[in-house]
């Protein structure tokens, strides 16, 4: 659900939903909205326009144009002239979920890669093109998908699709052994850094081996083991790249100050070249089905003890998805929730909290907390059984539901403010649900949620279920586990994915023009500043404001005079203007 916003969150360079199993019991119908018209004629050059989805009224939906190159590549375009900016975003539908025993890690590893030189554009190149541009850029992988993007003024966008277009379709030359062990070092600092030396580091990992059976590609992280990256070589690395990063598993996605016939015509002339890349299937796999509860736990240098309890739910896109969120926001989601009531309110807990995360393949409900030192984390747990047994108790009020409604709309509503964010969801979309217009849909989901759905929701995955129960630990304290550990795992009945990378073959673009000299910049664009108006109350109290219609969101600033310079007619209330006193709830 859009609420959570994890397709846009991986681990990168800085440190992501998806298509799920089609399900019988839907909650609410979604049919395409009507403000999508479907053309099928070409555009003057080899791209066909798909569909065009424009706004009507107040709707909330982000209009854009998209296409598709005759070599799989899909081009989606969202005009925004409100600033002279420009977002590219090219997001390749691959991440860990793609990779396999003995060889994780590797669309991490490849991410660093990508910024590393290509056959046109020189080692650190994409950084220095960039920021000398006065544009911004990253990219970031998670377990489905990995990214990568720019902001840049907007007569850089020919620079940004050059520099994009040359690492998908001219980078392995432009790999080498060299550059393969200055990278394999920087992912196993990272990995030390933001996992094994950080306190609660393993966690996740600790959770994602026992919850899935061993071989499902959510059973490691993004990041990867050390042993898989020892054991690897340039050639493994490449290979992975000429299985996953063909234009045909891409989409490109543009957003700004741009004409949607200016950026089909350039994504034409550097993209369309490259040639298709092997099929890329969907993945399906079944939910983690647990037998009992499986208690697992380690030691850490930590003083307080952590505890995490988590039931597999519903992976992306499921129609019970929505009901999940409203139930984990409810249930410990912020200081009016049970859990924070019980554990943190209480003072049983340092801090506590209950999410509900969803990815392409399957989803989870996490219950955590972070007890006081020397506390066994047994009464933790009670705690938190304590507070589903509440939960089934009392139910779900409307005020709760519609409390969760707002918010997250209105969430969903400020991620949309800038051109970034436009096109990060499009591109979100387009690459998990194959449809870049799926914002109303999920709306309309949002807003049909029920108490009645919630209850439900809880009834089918948390009550009377089983789940991972993580107990993580100060040195030389095992014996303040929730429980003896209790599982071990198993590698039977586990059968190797063919992902086919027999016979993979290099073949370069063949151009018409040279793609050594770097795009000439554009005219400078100008910024074209707001119309501002001003009033004035009988009061005294003047006002001033600007209109925008780009989001249906109001923003008002108060500014009363003050400060430390006003503070010497009373010597005696010093400090008392300071913008960081307690927060007032």
């Amino acid at each position: 659900m859009i609420r959570k916003q994890l397709w846009l969150l991986g681990l990168g360079t800085t440190l992501a939903m998806q298509p799920a199993v089609a399900q019988k019991k839907t909650p609410v119908t979604t049919p395409k909205p009507p403000t999508v018209k479907a053309p099928t004629k070409a555009t003057s050059g080899s791209a066909k326009l798909v569909e065009k989805v424009t706004r009507k009224g107040n709707e909330l939906v982000i209009p854009y144009e998209k296409y598709v190159l005759p070599n799989g590549l899909t081009v989606v375009v969202a005009e925004d002239h409100s600033d002279p900016l420009v977002h590219v975003d090219v997001t390749y539908h691959v991440g860990s979920a793609r990779e396999q025993i003995g060889k994780s890690g590797f669309a991490h590893f490849f991410e660093h890669m990508m910024f590393q030189g290509s056959d046109h554009v020189g080692d650190e190149q994409h950084f220095k093109t960039v920021t000398a541009a006065g544009g911004t850029l990253n990219g970031s992988t998670n377990r489905d998908r990995t990214n990568y993007y720019e902001t840049v003024p907007s007569n850089q966008l020919e620079t940004a699709l050059w520099l994009e277009a040359d690492r998908m379709g001219f980078l392995l030359d432009a790999v080498t052994q060299k550059k393969f062990e200055v990278q394999r070092a920087t992912v196993k600092n990272e990995r030390g850094q933001n996992y094994d030396n950080r306190p609660y580091g393993l966690a996740q990992e600790q959770i994602a081996k026992t919850l899935y059976p061993y071989g499902h590609p959510y059973s490691w992280l993004t990041i990867g083991y050390l042993e898989d990256l020892d054991r690897s070589d340039v050639n493994d690395l490449k290979n992975f790249f000429l299985r996953w990063y063909g234009p045909n598993n891409a989409t490109l996605t543009v957003g700004g100050d741009v004409k949607a016939a200016e950026v089909v015509k350039l994504a034409e002339k550097y993209f369309g070249p490259i040639k298709r890349g092997p099929e890329v299937k969907e993945q399906s796999l079944p939910a983690p089905v647990l037998n009992q509860d499986r208690y697992v736990s380690y030691e850490d240098n930590v003083r307080f003890p952590m505890l995490q309890m988590v039931f597999p739910t519903v992976p992306h896109g499921h129609p019970d998805e929505v009901a999940l969120d409203a139930m984990a926001e409810i249930i410990g989601g912020g200081k009016t929730s049970l859990v924070y009531k019980n554990l943190v309110k209480a003072q049983k807990a340092v801090q506590a909290q209950a999410y509900q995360s969803n990815s392409e393949l399957a989803g989870e409900f996490v219950m955590l907390a972070i007890s006081y030192p020397g506390k066994g984390l047994d009464s933790t747990q009670a705690l938190f059984r304590k507070t589903l047994t509440e939960f089934e108790k009392t139910g779900v009020t409307d005020e709760q539901v519609a409390r969760f409604k707002a918010s997250t709309e209105a969430n969903v509503v400020n991620s949309l403010s800038s051109v970034a964010g436009k096109v990060s969801q499009l591109a979100a979309y387009q690459t998990y649900e194959g449809n870049p217009n799926q914002l109303p849909v999920e709306m309309r989901r949002l807003r049909a949620v029920t108490k009645a759905d919630v209850q439900r929701v809880y009834d089918k995955y948390i009550r009377g279920k089983h789940a991972v129960i993580l107990s993580v630990l100060p040195k030389g304290q095992m014996a303040l586990a929730a429980g003896k550990d209790n599982y071990t795992v198993s590698q039977a009945g586990y059968k190797a994915p063919n992902y086919g990378y027999e016979g993979l073959k290099y073949v370069k673009a063949t151009d018409t023009f040279d793609r050594n000299k770097q795009p000439a910049s554009g005219a400078n664009p100008v910024v074209k500043v707001p119309t501002i108006w001003q009033d004035q109350f009988d009061n005294g109290l003047r006002l001033i404001g600007t209109k925008n219609t780009e989001i249906p969101t109001v923003t008002m600033l108060m500014t009363i005079r003050g400060g430390h310079r006003l503070e010497q007619q009373n010597r005696n209330k010093a400090g008392g203007s300071s913008p960081h006193g307690p927060n007032v709830e």
